[in-house]
């Protein structure tokens, strides 16, 4: 599994000008089953993806797709979950 962790690196309106198509681009992936879980940072300074397991070079050429390459920079880290609460136990199997 890895979280991705996107900063932006530019003002929020350019942002906001890909943001239809980050949306559809995160869709296209929690589709396919390789992302589990997306959503912003507090304060409002990038965002969290996490994804299932997967070869690097396949999450490399995903995340070159982001629309938001144009304005975040990222920051990788692999895990393996290997305790979760009740609720999450299927992560330790993705």
């Amino acid at each position: 599994m890895f979280i991705v962790d996107l900063t932006y690196e530019e003002p929020i309106e350019k942002v906001e000008a890909l943001l239809e198509a980050h949306l559809a681009w995160l869709q296209k992936y929690f589709a396919t089953g390789d992302f589990v879980a997306s959503g912003r940072k507090v304060p409002r300074i990038g965002g969290i993806i996490l994804t299932r397991t997967l070869a690097r070079p396949d999450l490399d050429n995903i995340l070159a797709q982001d629309p938001f390459t144009e304005v975040a920079n990222y920051s990788i880290t692999e895990f393996v979950p290997s305790t979760t609460s009740a609720p999450l136990s299927v992560l330790r199997t993705l």
